[in-house]
C-alpha cells in the first residue's frame, strides 16, 4: 500500500485544502475580458488565489464589445442568475448595475482607502461600495517613432498637425512600397468606444460635455460640430473606411502589423506593441492626444473594476477573490506584464512599474485630468445617453448626417429625456 509523503509546502497545501473542504469549498465564476492579455492575466491571478484558498475558479469570457457585455450582464442580473459570481465592470457601470451588486464594505477591512479616491467614489452608490477599482485607463496617442524620425516630423500636438503628418508619412510609405499604410487608426464602430473617442474630440475642441455635471445639455455648439467634422474628414483619407467598424483590437491589429503611423488606444496596447513577436517592437512612442484649435488635450477616463453579484451563492468567497485580484501585488504584476494602469497611487512611484511603462510617469497628468463620461449625472440612463451620442457621431463619420444636424437631433432628444434640458 503506498504511503502519503509530504514536504512542508505540501503539508501546508494539504492543510489549506482540508480547511477549505471543512469550510465548504466553492467554485467561483469570474468574468474576464478577452481583449489583449486580459484573459490570461486574469486567469493566472484567479488561479493563484484558488490554489491558496482551496476554492475553485472558472473563467467566463463575456463579449469584448462593452455594449454587448453590459447587455449580457443586465440580462443575467435581471433574472437573478448566479451564473457569474464576480463581474468585470466598466467605470461607467456601477450606477447602472448597483441594485444587483453586493456591498463590499463589510469585507474590505478598509482596503479601498489605498485606491484613488475618485475611483472609489465612482464605485460607491448611496453609501454602498459596489465594486473595487482594478485598473485605470485614459485614451493615448501611440505613434511610430522610427517613421517620424525618417520624415523629420515632430509628435503632433494638434489634430490639424496630426492630419498633416499622418498624410505625409502615409503617402511616403505607400510610395516606398507599403501600400497598406494608413496615417491614423482609432475606434469608430457604433459602440461605447466611439463615445470615448468622440468625447475626446469634442472636449479637445472646447465643445463642452454631452451632459454637464450640473445636468445641463449643450452638446449642439459650433466647437462640438467642428470636432465631429474634423474626424469625419479623416475617413478614407488618413484612416481606412473600415475604421467605422473598428474597436480596440481591430485598430491595434493594424498598428501592430506596421500599417499605421498613429493610433488612439488604451494603455494595454503598449506592452503588446513591445512583445517579442511584434514587428514594431522598440519603434513606438506614447503621447497625449492632440488638441483642437480652441481647446486643450483631452483623454476620456476609462478603467475597470470588479464587483460581486448579489445572486452569488458564495458572496464571502467572491469578495475575497475580488480583494485578491485588486491587491497591490496583482496590480503591480498586471502593470509590469500588461501595462495596465494601477488604481493604487503608491504604484506610480514604483521604479519597476515606471521602467516597464515610462508613459505612466511622463503622462501622469493625462490620467489625473481625464474627462469623465456623464455616467454620474445621468445615472441609470447613462447607457441610453451614450447610445444616442455614439450613433450621432457615427452618422457624421459615415456621411449620413452633417454635424450640426446630428447634434441638433441629439440635443433635442437629451432635453426630452432630461426633462426640459436638465438632468437630476
Amino acid at each position: 500500500m503506498p504511503t502519503l509523503r509530504t514536504t512542508s509546502m505540501g503539508a501546508a497545501l494539504l492543510a489549506g485544502v482540508l480547511f477549505a473542504a471543512a469550510a465548504g469549498a466553492a467554485t467561483l465564476k469570474i468574468a474576464c475580458s478577452g481583449i489583449g492579455q486580459e484573459r490570461q492575466l486574469c486567469r493566472e491571478a484567479a488561479e493563484a488565489w484558488a490554489a491558496r484558498s482551496g476554492h475553485g475558479v472558472e473563467i467566463v469570457t463575456p463579449p469584448n464589445d462593452a455594449s454587448e457585455r453590459l447587455a449580457l450582464y443586465q440580462q443575467l442580473l435581471a433574472a437573478g442568475s448566479d451564473r457569474i459570481d464576480v463581474l468585470q465592470v466598466d467605470v461607467v457601470w456601477p450606477g447602472l448595475l448597483a441594485a444587483h451588486l453586493l456591498d463590499l464594505k463589510p469585507y474590505t477591512r478598509g482596503a479601498e482607502a489605498q485606491h484613488f479616491a475618485a475611483f472609489v467614489a465612482n464605485n460607491t452608490d448611496r453609501g454602498r461600495l459596489v465594486a473595487m477599482p482594478w485598473f485605470a485607463n485614459a485614451g493615448l496617442l501611440f505613434y511610430r517613432q522610427d517613421l517620424l524620425r525618417k520624415y523629420e516630423q515632430p509628435v503632433p500636438t494638434t489634430w490639424q498637425a496630426l492630419a498633416v503628418t499622418a498624410r505625409r508619412v502615409q503617402d511616403g510609405e505607400r510610395a516606398a512600397g507599403n501600400e497598406r499604410m494608413w496615417g491614423y487608426v482609432w475606434q469608430g464602430r457604433a459602440y461605447e468606444g466611439l463615445s470615448c473617442n468622440a468625447l475626446e474630440w469634442v472636449a479637445s475642441h472646447g465643445g463642452g460635455a454631452i451632459v454637464g455635471a450640473d445636468g445641463r445639455v449643450g452638446i449642439r455648439n459650433p466647437r462640438a460640430a467642428l470636432a465631429l467634422q474634423t474626424a469625419a474628414a479623416w475617413v478614407g483619407t488618413i484612416s481606412p473606411t473600415a475604421v467605422l467598424n473598428y474597436a480596440e483590437e481591430e485598430s491595434r491589429g493594424v498598428f501592430q502589423a506596421g500599417h499605421a503611423v498613429f493610433m488612439r488606444n488604451w494603455p494595454y496596447a503598449w506592452s503588446l506593441a513591445q512583445g517579442e513577436d511584434s514587428v514594431i517592437r522598440g519603434k513606438v512612442g506614447v503621447a497625449m492626444l492632440p488638441a483642437g484649435p480652441a481647446g486643450s488635450p483631452a483623454a476620456t477616463l476609462g478603467g475597470e473594476s470588479l464587483a460581486v453579484s448579489r445572486y452569488s451563492k458564495h458572496p464571502a468567497a467572491a469578495a475575497e477573490l475580488v480583494l485578491h485580484m485588486t491587491s497591490a501585488a496583482v496590480q503591480k504584476d498586471r502593470a509590469l506584464r500588461g501595462s495596465f494602469n494601477p488604481t493604487l497611487p503608491a504604484l506610480y512611484h514604483d521604479p519597476q512599474v515606471l521602467q516597464a511603462n515610462p508613459f505612466m510617469g511622463e503622462l501622469q497628468d493625462t490620467f489625473a485630468g481625464a474627462v469623465a463620461r456623464p455616467a454620474t449625472v445621468t445615472g441609470r440612463r447613462y447607457n441610453q445617453v451614450s447610445h444616442l451620442f455614439w450613433n450621432a457621431a457615427h452618422d457624421v463619420l459615415s456621411g449620413r448626417a452633417q454635424a450640426d444636424e446630428a447634434l441638433a437631433r441629439l440635443e433635442a432628444t437629451l432635453r426630452r429625456l432630461g426633462r426640459g434640458g436638465r438632468w437630476d
